[in-house]
């Protein structure tokens, strides 16, 4: 057993078996009569509402041990899976997201289209295109306010 234990240690890939699903995760023995939580966060890569969707009890799962605690071991599936291949696979999702609808309008008939200066690149990270998009977004909110302020200010005065 103390050879088993040992592989058990933050960044091991492991086989284990669902026991138990909870709402907020599922509980997946592994080996040397250990057991740790796959938190629903960690489930998949998209939105986890009920983990059923996605594991079943007695299911065989791979994981990717997160941390070892305190006695507690929490552990990951979707961080387990294969990566895609490529050179921008480091931050990425690892499964595939489907395709986007095709949009029947032509772009100069919809609104509020971006310029193509102002669209976020895929090598920005999530909080840099926060920040660009928060302030594209202020600065249009303005230009309306102030529009709107113009319009109203032209009806009161006499």
């Amino acid at each position: 057993m103390e050879g088993q234990a040992a592989a058990i240690q933050a960044g091991a890939i492991l086989e284990g078996k669902v026991t138990s699903i909870t709402k907020f995760g599922a509980f997946v023995s592994l080996e040397g009569r250990r057991s740790g939580l796959v938190h629903i966060s960690e489930i998949a890569n998209t939105f986890v509402n009920d983990v059923h969707d996605f594991l079943q009890e007695g299911q065989a799962v791979k994981v990717l041990v997160l941390s070892t605690e305190n006695g507690k071991i929490n552990l990951s599936i979707k961080k387990a899976l294969p990566r895609e291949n490529g050179p921008r696979s480091a931050g990425r999702p690892t499964q595939s997201r489907p395709a986007r609808p095709v949009q029947s309008r032509p772009a100069a008939a919809r609104p509020f289209v971006r310029a193509a200066s102002v669209a976020p690149s895929a090598d920005q990270s999530f909080e840099d295109k926060l920040k660009q998009f928060l302030s594209s977004s202020e600065g249009k909110m303005a230009d309306l306010n102030r529009n709107i302020d113009g319009k109203r200010g032209g009806r009161r005065r006499r």
